[in-house]
């Protein structure tokens, strides 16, 4: 596990505070920042809970930044917790909404990575599986993009086939997307299913395919083959959402 992990941007670092799942260890501001609502936030919080910050030049956060976009502010901060599948499956079961989680296979593109969190935090996602070792995982550009959405909805790195024979074992309905499935909207998503989006080249390649109950389509006009990932998980997501509160 990591020892810490760094947290560029003014938003994540708020939501990070507001959350309370982790610790911050440590900020450093940009010098000359303009002190809006947030930075006063920031500073109030590290002021009250006695933790370091340091100002600095804003070249220095330049040079320390991984994503190259900070807004001003830098925080190192514990690591999220470990997650595991069974642990998932075990809190959806104790929990009065149906399992509702999302596994997306292989995404090397930290912005879809991070926009599929923040979707799955507002549509109520229990839980996103991405492999252990393919595709990108909670890098600082991720979470800065989800934006607290990692802080919501916990992320667990397994074998998308291994994790797929856990929720079949419990009796989890398992809906791919692919181009040549159903209509989405013509498909019951209701009650507990696990969504499983393929990579951004590949798609949902067919040993997962065969691995689903149910593989659907977003309907779309003009000869569009498909949507980018992150916008097509949006999509059957909420469509998912709007079945349960019909």
């Amino acid at each position: 596990m990591k020892a810490k992990d760094q947290l560029e941007g003014r938003n994540l670092i708020i939501e990070v505070i507001n959350r309370k799942r982790r610790k911050i260890l440590n900020l450093f501001m940009d010098k000359s920042v303009r002190r809006d609502k947030k930075i006063e936030q920031i500073v109030s919080f590290a002021q009250t809970r006695n933790i370091p910050l340091q100002a600095v030049h804003r070249k220095k956060l330049d040079e320390m930044s991984i994503g190259g976009v900070h807004n001003g502010v830098i925080a190192y901060a514990q690591p999220l917790p470990e997650v595991h599948m069974d642990t998932l499956i075990d809190a959806s079961f104790a929990s009065p909404e149906p399992a509702f989680f999302l596994l997306a296979d292989e995404l090397n593109y930290e912005h879809n990575l991070g926009a599929i969190l923040r979707s799955a935090a507002g549509a109520g996602v229990q839980g996103v599986v991405i492999p252990r070792k393919r595709g990108k995982g909670l890098t600082p550009v991720v979470q800065r993009v989800a934006m607290g959405g990692a802080e919501i909805v916990p992320v667990v790195r397994e074998g998308i086939s291994s994790a797929l024979s856990k929720i079949k074992k419990a009796g989890i309905r398992v809906i791919g997307a692919d181009m040549n499935g159903q209509s989405l909207f013509e498909t019951d998503l209701r009650g507990p299913i696990a969504i499983v989006m393929g990579g951004e080249s590949k798609g949902l390649s067919p040993t997962l395919q065969k691995k689903c109950d149910a593989v659907v389509s977003i309907p779309l006009c003009n000869n569009l083959e498909s949507l980018n990932v992150s916008v097509s998980a949006a999509i059957l997501l909420y469509e998912k959402r709007r079945q349960e509160d019909a």
